[in-house]
Parts: C-alpha cells; sequence; structure tokens
C-alpha cells in the first residue's frame, strides 16, 4: 500500500477544474476502485457511473491519462509509481457532473435504425429459420458491444469536429452492419447509410477499433464492408452505365 497522486475532473458541461487528490493504493486496485475510495473518504459528491465492474456494461468509461478506458478493467500497475494519474469524463458528449457524460444522443441513433426484418420465405417446413453458420459467426461479433462508446468517444467526426448531425458513428456503423450482414434481413438500409448515417463522413482510421474493450474489429469487419455496399450501388461505373442504358423513358 502507498499513497499516490490523482487529478479527477470536477465540475459540468458549464465549467470545471482538475482537482488534485491523494489516496492509498492497494495492490490488485483498479482505476474504479480508487474513484470510490476517493468518493467515499475525501470527496463524498464525486459522481461517477459504474455497474457491473466487470467490464461489461460499459458504464464507467472515462479518460485516464488521456486515453479512453473502462476504470474497472484499468489496473494500477500500469503506470508508473510515481505517476500522476489524470481521470476526465468522455470527452466526445457534454458533461452531467464529474465523471458523468450526458449520452443520451446515441440513443436516438439507435431509433433512427430500421429494426430487424427477417424474410419469411426463409422458414422451413418446422417454421424455423435456416441460416449458414459462417453467416451467423460474421454477425455474431458485433453483437458483443457493450455500448461503453470508447469507439464514439475517440471518432474524430464526434469529438473533433462535432458532426453529430452527419455522422451516427462507429457504435452505430458495427449495429448497421449487424442488420445489413444478416442471412434473413430483408430491408434496405443502403441509401440511409450512405445519407441519413453518413458512412463517408468516416476515413477508416481505425482508431475505434484500437479502443474496443470487446476487441471487435469495427472498421475492417463493420465500417469498410458497409462503404463497400455504399460504393458498389451508387458509384460503381459499370451499374451506373447499366442504369442508364436501362433506365425508364
Amino acid at each position: 500500500m502507498r499513497l499516490r497522486n490523482f487529478q479527477i475532473y470536477r465540475g459540468d458541461n458549464n465549467e470545471g477544474t482538475m482537482e488534485q487528490y491523494k489516496t492509498e493504493v492497494d495492490q490488485g486496485m483498479v482505476v474504479l476502485d480508487v474513484i470510490h475510495r476517493i468518493q467515499a473518504e475525501q470527496a463524498g459528491d464525486l459522481a461517477v457511473r459504474w455497474n457491473c465492474k466487470a467490464g461489461k456494461c460499459g458504464s464507467c468509461s472515462v479518460e485516464i491519462n488521456g486515453k479512453p478506458k473502462l476504470a474497472c478493467m484499468t489496473r494500477m500497475n500500469e503506470y508508473g509509481a510515481d505517476e500522476t494519474i489524470s481521470i476526465r469524463p468522455l470527452k466526445a458528449f457534454p458533461i452531467m457532473k464529474d465523471l458523468v457524460p450526458e449520452v443520451s444522443w446515441n440513443y436516438e441513433q439507435n431509433k433512427r435504425i430500421a429494426p430487424f426484418k427477417p424474410d419469411p420465405h426463409k422458414r422451413n417446413e418446422n417454421g424455423d429459420y435456416v441460416m449458414m453458420q459462417e453467416d451467423i459467426d460474421r454477425v455474431q461479433e458485433f453483437r458483443k458491444c457493450i455500448e461503453c462508446y470508447l469507439c464514439q468517444n475517440v471518432c474524430h467526426v464526434l469529438r473533433d469536429h462535432n458532426r453529430k448531425d452527419a455522422f451516427v458513428g462507429p457504435r452505430f456503423m458495427i449495429r448497421l452492419a449487424s442488420l445489413e450482414m444478416h442471412p434473413i434481413d430483408t430491408e434496405d438500409r443502403i441509401p440511409d447509410i450512405k445519407d441519413s448515417y453518413g458512412s463517408g463522413m468516416c476515413n477508416i482510421t481505425r482508431c475505434c477499433t484500437d479502443v474496443c474493450p470487446e476487441h471487435i474489429q469495427i472498421t475492417d469487419n463493420g465500417i469498410i464492408p458497409l462503404k463497400e455496399r455504399v460504393v458498389d450501388r451508387y458509384y460503381d461505373p459499370v451499374v451506373k452505365l447499366f442504369r442508364w442504358l436501362f433506365r425508364k423513358k
């Protein structure tokens, strides 16, 4: 057990400061443990969001020394013994209080997406849907998302340029991918992926993939295939020529 130095953001979206704290750190502690200790012993009104403490709910997302992480999965031994640990809320969203961001914008994006629409013709004689296992495996990866919104936070379109009016962000691009690539889904979302959801805004820097705690290949397996589908439909010269030749008079 030894004393460690911390800086924690205190305030709201209008104003705030980095407050200095010093507390004892036990062996095996994670950053969320430290926040709770400071909350219990020094700052009873410190606001922090958490739930499972097992890296599966996505609630405790913060920025630790400038890097978006889950506080419950970030061990204190990752940092030097004399290093000051800085803890801030996610930058891409408004701050409700202290370490708690206001992320309701994300829920609104989810509501905009056309829901799953299965093809009734793909039922067998028993009424069950029949699918190839490899098709299921392809979209299963996207279902691991815990909605921590770390990927949303590092997306330069949302974080640096604040283009929430034009791009739904990587989290919802993989939700779209999970629907578009589902073997029995029939809804056509490609026009909205191009226009409403802003697939063209992403320049595939892969920063969202790098911070995903579930190791989802957001860029390679989700965003890039969606971009390819948009290009195939709207920008492929052969397709454009075909549509021009056989357009309705």
